[in-house]
């Protein structure tokens, strides 16, 4: 299969609830620079072809004046977020025009390596579906009622973005309607008869959700963290 055209859809829009923050994560500074910058970024150095932003539209002044600032020659598209994040990436596929791979990605995992990204377009043009994902490090228990029972933990996959699909495959599967279960694009895929893909993703790429992060998130990006192990 072809790649064709590289699309990316960054959905940035939450409200930051869990950090208890007046400033939605996406729009925190790391070293001057704001988390949504950085992850940006990552994409226009893996050469998208079409960037699609999901934003809550009481944002969209405040990404002007940061676009002006940080990113002022490229072209970004536009979209007002949904009430979740599923109908955010069905308002972002609205800019998917043709044939392709498409990326989705969480505005707040400032540390994707551009390595990452490119493994996602090149997997999905052969698989249909690229999901990064990581191994878990730690034991784990499975809670029933009252008891917890060990599992086997080579069994399981901590999923993250970004989560690469032929065009065609995921705006089809976004046509379904909404379902609790659907926790990211993968469970909306595979809902649809597809099997999804595996691709091995990164422990630096870390999903900004406390301030604890935001403390390793400066780490990372404080060194050449795209060539730590």
């Amino acid at each position: 299969m072809n790649e064709g055209c590289r699309f990316a859809v960054i959905v940035a829009g939450g409200h930051g609830t869990r950090m208890q923050n007046d400033v939605p994560k996406q729009y925190i500074e790391i070293l001057g620079k704001h988390v949504l910058v950085y992850t940006i970024e990552s994409f226009l150095k893996a050469e998208v072809d079409v960037l699609i932003l999901v934003l809550a539209k009481k944002y969209f002044k405040i990404w002007e004046s940061i676009k002006e600032k940080w990113l002022p020659n490229y072209t970004i598209q536009l979209v007002e977020g949904g009430d979740s994040r599923f109908y955010s990436v069905r308002n972002g596929l609205k800019g998917v025009d043709g044939a392709g791979i498409v990326a989705i990605h969480d505005a707040a995992r400032p540390c994707v390596s551009t390595r990452l990204i490119n493994s996602g377009f090149e997997a999905a043009s052969v698989y249909k579906s690229a999901i990064a994902a990581v191994a878990l490090k730690d034991s784990i228990r499975e809670k029933s009622g009252s008891k917890t029972i060990s599992r086997d933990r080579s069994n399981y996959y901590l999923i993250q973005t970004p989560q690469t699909f032929d065009s065609k495959l995921l705006k089809n599967a976004y046509e379904q309607p909404h379902n609790i279960l659907f926790t990211d694009d993968a469970s909306v895929v595979a809902s649809d008869d597809h099997e999804v893909h595996l691709i091995e993703g990164s422990y630096k790429n870390i999903k900004i959700t406390t301030d604890g992060d935001l403390y390793l998130a400066q780490l990372f990006l404080s060194k050449n963290w795209e060539d730590i192990p």
